[in-house]
Order: C-alpha cells, then sequence, then structure tokens
C-alpha cells in the first residue's frame, strides 16, 4: 500500500499509451507451494516515439540519488545491487510513522518502564510494524501497482525490470511470515492468554492485501483506501504497543481512530503525483473524483478538523494543558498547509510532508501521554 507519511512525489512525464507491458496476471497466493525460482525479468519498456520522452526513465535513473533510492523515494539511481534493490521495495521512508505508532501505544499504556526488558519488547514490535509488515505491505503495493508504476514511476524495480517476478513475490512471503512469527513472539513475551497482538498483525496484513489486491482493490476507492490506509498505519502499531504493555480502552481506540480520519487526509496528499496513472487504469482517488482543487480542500479538513476535535475532547476529559499544547502544533501545519500544499499540492507534497507532519506525530504522542492512566 502507499504509506501514510510516504513522502515520494513523482511528477508524471509521460502518458499511459507511452508505454507496452509483457505482464501476465497472476495471482498472488496461488504460487504459494510452486514457486519457480527462474530468474523470470519482469519488464516494461517505452515504446517508441519521436524525441527523446522515452529515454526520461533512464536519465533519471542516471542522475538520481544512492541515498534516495534505498529511502524508495523520488530521484531514486538506477542500482543493479540487489540487496539495496529490495530494501528500496520496502520503502523505508514509510517505516517512522508504524514505529511512531507503537511508541505512543506503549506512553499511553502507563506501564512502560525504561529497563532493558522493555525497551526490548518496543524494538521487537517497532521491526514487527515497521521493517516486516510495512516493508510486506509496499513490496506488495508495487507488486499490483506495477502497470501504474510503468506510468508514474517507470524507473521503479518491477517496472524497470531490475528485479524478477519471483524474487518480488519471495520477499511479500518472507517479510508477511517474519512479521507474524514477531507478533507470536510478542504475544508469549507479555503473557497474553488470547495472542493479541498477532490478531492484529493478521488484522492488518489482511487489510493490507485487500487494498492492493483483486478483486478488492480497496485502493480503487479513494475514500475507503485512504481510511483502510490511515487506520492501518495510525491505530493498530498505537493498538499493538498498547497491547503489548497494557489493555485496549474504549477513549485509545477512539482517539486512535479521530486520528486515522488524519490519516486519511495524509494519504490524499500522497495521491496527488499519481493522477495521471490512477486515472488510466481506472483508480477513483479522491484527486481523480473531485478533482486537484476540491481534493486538496478535503485533505486539509480532514487533517485539521480532526486534531481540533481531539483536542475538544482532551480538553473536556480534564486534560486542558495537553489540549493547549496539541493547538499550539496544530498552527504550524496549518502555515505549511497555505505554505505548499493548498498552493500546488503536486509540486510541493515532499516539502509539505517534511515539514507540517512532525508536528501532527508529536501531537499523537501529546495524546498518548494525556491518556497515559
Amino acid at each position: 500500500m502507499a504509506s501514510l507519511l510516504n513522502i515520494v512525489s513523482v511528477s508524471p512525464r509521460t502518458s499511459p499509451s507511452s508505454y507496452a507491458t509483457n505482464f501476465h496476471s497472476r495471482h498472488l497466493l496461488a504460487p504459494i507451494f510452486s514457486l519457480s525460482f527462474t530468474r523470470r525479468r519482469i519488464t516494461i519498456r517505452a515504446a517508441e516515439n519521436d524525441g527523446n520522452e522515452a529515454d526520461e526513465p533512464n536519465k533519471e535513473n542516471k542522475t538520481g540519488s544512492s541515498f534516495n533510492q534505498l529511502l524508495g523515494i523520488k530521484g531514486a539511481a538506477k542500482e543493479t545491487n540487489k540487496c539495496k534493490i529490495r530494501l528500496q521495495l520496502t520503502k523505508p521512508v514509510t517505516w517512522p510513522p508504524l514505529i511512531w505508532g507503537v511508541a505512543c501505544g506503549a506512553a499511553s499504556s502507563g506501564n512502560f518502564h525504561w529497563d532493558f526488558e522493555d525497551v526490548a519488547k518496543s524494538i521487537v514490535c517497532m521491526m514487527m510494524s515497521g521493517p516486516f509488515l510495512t516493508g510486506y505491505t509496499q513490496t506488495m503495493n508495487d507488486w499490483y501497482d506495477r502497470e501504474i508504476d510503468a506510468i508514474n514511476e517507470p524507473y521503479r524495480p518491477i517496472p524497470s525490470g531490475a528485479i524478477s517476478e519471483n524474487e518480488v513475490i519471495t520477499q511479500i512471503w518472507l517479510l508477511l511470515l517474519g512479521g507474524l512469527t514477531l507478533a507470536g513472539i510478542l504475544d508469549i513475551w507479555a503473557g497474553h492468554s488470547f495472542p493479541t497482538i498477532f490478531s492484529l498483525a493478521v488484522g492488518g496484513s489482511l487489510v493490507s492485501y485487500i487494498y492492493s489486491a483483486p478483486p478488492f482493490k480497496l485502493k480503487q476507492n479513494g475514500w475507503i483506501g485512504n481510511l483502510a490506509l490511515g487506520a492501518s498505519y495510525i491505530s493498530l502499531p498505537w493498538w499493538a504497543g498498547q497491547a503489548l504493555f497494557g489493555t485496549l480502552t474504549a477513549d485509545i481506540i477512539f482517539l486512535t481512530l479521530l486520528y486515522s480520519i488524519a490519516g486519511f487526509g495524509v494519504g490524499i496528499v500522497n495521491d496527488f503525483k499519481s493522477i495521471e496513472g490512477d486515472r488510466a487504469h481506472g483508480l477513483q482517488s479522491i484527486p481523480v473524483a473531485f478533482g486537484a482543487e476540491t481534493a486538496k480542500w478535503i485533505s486539509v479538513g480532514a487533517i485539521d478538523i480532526t486534531q481540533l476535535l481531539i483536542a475538544g475532547y482532551l480538553a473536556g476529559a480534564g486534560k486542558p494543558y495537553h489540549a493547549l499544547a496539541l493547538l499550539v502544533l496544530i498552527v504550524p501545519q496549518v502555515i505549511f498547509q497555505y505554505q505548499y500544499l493548498l498552493k500546488d499540492p503536486e509540486k510541493y507534497d515532499v516539502k509539505y510532508q517534511a515539514s507540517a507532519q512532525p508536528f501532527l506525530v508529536l501531537g499523537m504522542l501529546v495524546t498518548a501521554l494525556a491518556s497515559c492512566r
């Protein structure tokens, strides 16, 4: 899936008609016991045309950044090292929100202590949520988006043919099974009679699958898809961190689901870069369905109004100082929205995410501390 605070931003340069694919449709779950490990290459090549348009993806690869390649963001250099390619598929830039969510859950539990065991538990939970399950989600999303990426990001590993089909599918399974294994270990470590964390991991993995894969492909609908994305990137890791050290409560579920609406707004920011490809493949993202001008106001409204509601909730719950701190953190977000997001969401999405989102996630921590019992 596309990630919550993913700061990837790629402006389409070529039309959908300029690409041809040699893909054959294939269900991801079908080959679980019959994977062939031959190095079949997946390629999407630019069609011949007048001028140099077809050469632009290669040009971007040659002049791209190795650092961007490792993070999995735009401007990536062309890479032949398979380990680096695999890392790029997991988009490390999308791990921090999940890791932060676990930290917020641990903080809101009120039972986290700065000793070796609790820190070790937290690190394992962050590894489960970030590199493993988010890596699984991102790799799978790239797999099912390979034709769209041929339009929006043709230099990415799968559409460029830098990695084989079997290698991609194997990576998806290894990351998924690794994440679920860590979830089971955490339940045992925490002494749970019911496998709470494992259940959350399974649920999140299922949501990730139906978000990206047919026949459901939730991302085809901007409303449902972005809400599922927000819940996966905010609520689930928060719940996992809370369950690891305490118990889930009704107020935490309420607050995190509200933050998931803010995550819905952030997800819209990531859709602006993919309007051309989404439209070509029938994905009704918010910018495609409503147009960029309306979509950016929907994004701003979801992000800001949600946080104002949470601040009001905290004030009503007898946490006025936490509510005030949250209000203070909303101010710079609004400033950056007017400076970047509302000005040109496609051009300035990276700058907006980098400048505004730290204040959003700090607000999450303030809320977690306010909820600490």
